[in-house]
């Protein structure tokens, strides 16, 4: 097994996949599928951090939520990025985007 092999890295690169003609698309799918990822490892510490506090695993848990600080971190600054698109960038992809919205994702909410 090798990196690529063991990251997916082949699942995970061709993951996008634009339906607009404009370049800025792209920006927008990664920024929000890196989201969904780092939410996917936060919840999965939240979850963990409960059952070690439910089992006295103080220590553990305050690691488990120092983590999770530094997702809620990065998934902040990362809007940084998303933020280079002015609204009239996103306008030109949102047509054809539908009815979809980030406020329809579960982990979102969670």
């Amino acid at each position: 097994m090798d990196y690529g092999d063991y990251l997916h890295l082949d699942e995970v690169l061709q993951a996008q996949h634009p339906l607009s003609p404009d370049h800025n698309e792209l920006l927008f799918i990664i920024q929000h599928q890196t989201s969904e990822l780092w939410m996917k490892l936060m919840l999965h510490e939240l979850r963990a951090a409960i059952n070690n506090v439910a089992d006295d695993q103080l220590q553990p848990a305050f690691k488990m939520l120092s983590r999770v600080s530094r997702i809620m971190e990065q998934l902040v600054h990362a809007w940084d990025v998303l933020a280079t698109m002015t609204p009239p960038e996103y306008s030109a992809i949102r047509a054809y985007l539908g009815h979809s919205s980030g406020f329809q994702s579960w982990q979102y909410r969670c």
